[in-house]
């Protein structure tokens, strides 16, 4: 194993897909390139999630059983940490990458979660029908880890997420919205009233994604908390449903700064 692990960061590979395994929110998953590697900051996206189905009073029918869709699984690093710690939770995790969608399928048998996950081929940015994701109704949280590098950035990355780490999983457009947007448009068609958006995103975000809510009224959704995790990456809650204009005022909005 040791040699094996010289032999790979010789090509700059990450150590990730060396061991073949990595741990995320203490579940031991499976690794394979090209899928995204799940970042320790994003557990703090779970964190939040749990936080607001177990103590958030605005999570609408979702306190004990929270239908939960995650949008760009990769590895099913959050929608399986989400069901191992909320034990009466259903997800449904797309993806339109194959690799993703079998390493995902792949770790829900490898945690026996997979009676309680439908992992389903899915381009956000597509013109495919949707209501498939519907079989267990519409949902109370949409989750996101997307896209949102931007375009001009990608070249900045590190030789190993360069070489190694399918760049669709990174590269969001000119302004690393692209994605982004696509989500937040998909996202009033499947999600119950009053249900949330959780997005982890670059600091340069929040204001970007607010001013792009301010101008598609319709949408009926609002951009009303912001955490930075710990590496100063932003994490966003969006609600759908109609609120006052000093709860969804950018300037207004709910900053926490963690630890």
């Amino acid at each position: 194993m040791i040699t094996v692990i010289i032999l790979g960061k010789s090509e700059r590979m990450p150590v990730q897909y060396i061991l073949g395994e990595w741990d995320f929110q203490g579940l031991n998953l499976k690794m394979a390139p090209p899928v995204f590697i799940p970042r320790p900051e994003t557990e703090e996206l779970v964190e939040w999630v749990l936080e607001e189905v177990t103590q958030g009073p605005r999570v609408v029918g979702a306190e004990s059983s929270p239908l939960i869709l995650e949008v760009g699984c990769g590895s099913g690093a959050i929608s399986l940490s989400l069901l191992s710690r909320l034990p009466q939770s259903r997800v449904i995790a797309v993806d339109k990458g194959e690799a993703a969608i079998c390493l995902t399928h792949e770790n829900a048998q490898r945690l026996q979660l997979q009676d309680r996950i439908q992992i389903v081929p899915f381009d956000v940015t597509s013109v495919e029908s949707w209501a498939h994701l519907l079989s267990w109704g519409p949902v109370d949280l949409v989750v996101s880890n997307p896209p949102y590098v931007f375009h001009r950035d990608m070249e900045k990355l590190a030789p190993e997420i360069l070489r190694y780490e399918d760049p669709v999983a990174l590269d969001g457009g000119e302004e690393g919205m692209d994605i982004i947007t696509h989500i937040l448009a998909l996202a009033p068609q499947l999600l119950k009233d009053s249900g949330s958006i959780f997005l982890e995103v670059d600091p340069r975000h929040p204001e970007l994604v607010g001013s792009w809510l301010q101008s598609q009224p319709d949408l009926s959704l609002n951009l009303v908390a912001m955490r930075r995790d710990f590496c100063g990456r932003s994490v966003l809650r969006i609600i759908q449903g109609s609120h006052t204009k000093e709860e969804v005022s950018f300037p207004r909005i709910n900053t926490v700064v963690t630890s």
